[in-house]
């Protein structure tokens, strides 16, 4: 087995996964609460 040295290991994958990741939980969030805002509005 290789010896592990700490740093080396490409990650730029998980890094954009990652931040595609929390960019749709992001507007997803913002989405959802446009709907409820528009649906308190609707209903008063």
């Amino acid at each position: 087995m290789a010896e592990h040295k700490h740093g080396e290991m490409d990650i730029e994958v998980q890094e954009k996964t990652y931040d595609g990741f929390v960019n749709f939980v992001k507007w997803s969030v913002i989405a959802i609460i446009g709907i409820l805002v528009f649906m308190a509005l609707v209903n008063s």
